[in-house]
């Protein structure tokens, strides 16, 4: 899992940065920052989106349909880059765009719907406790004379279709017809 890092800690590296005595890789190496890509990334969002872009979000934003088919007619139609389209239309990754267009060409504006990753759990059926899963001695008993009824009226049906492929009538019932 990623590490998280405090709107106070991005803002001092960024600050800290356009002092202009240090770059990424120094500054990462500093504040002992994974790599100095996360650096430039705060810096760029920073630069195109102000502070705000900085702040965690609690969850995923999610965005409507028309708007991620807006966001990808205008990179189609300007030829701009994905960094260009993120800071036009406010969004401070510009990989989601990347990831809309891969989306929308493999699958049309169907699969721009589709959410990516790993599903909830809110949707599965509850599984049943272990208590609930065993049957009782009654339901057992229901069971075995409900599979020996089955088996019964199996053989019963092959015996009265015999009959009727012989021509004969079921000794049983002398009203029953012969057709089954």
């Amino acid at each position: 899992m990623s590490k998280r890092y405090s709107y106070k800690f991005k803002m001092r590296v960024v600050e800290e940065y356009f002092e202009g005595k240090l770059g990424y890789r120094t500054l990462a190496n500093k504040y002992n920052i994974s790599t100095e890509s996360l650096v430039r990334q705060w810096v760029n969002n920073y630069k195109d989106c102000g502070k705000n872009s900085l702040k965690s979000r609690e969850g995923k934003t999610k965005y409507p349909l028309e708007f991620k088919l807006n966001v990808l007619h205008y990179k189609q139609e300007t030829g701009a880059s994905y960094r260009e389209t993120a800071k036009k239309f406010g969004l401070n990754n510009p990989s989601l765009i990347a990831n809309w267009r891969r989306a929308y060409l493999e699958g049309g504006a169907n699969q721009l719907n589709n959410p990516i990753g790993r599903p909830s759990d809110m949707h599965k059926k509850p599984k049943l406790s272990k208590k609930s899963q065993r049957m009782n001695l009654s339901e057992k008993e229901e069971l075995e004379l409900l599979r020996q009824e089955v088996t019964y009226l199996k053989i019963e049906n092959l015996y009265l279709k015999k009959l009727k492929e012989l021509g004969l009538k079921d000794h049983r019932d002398p009203n029953r017809p012969n057709s089954l």
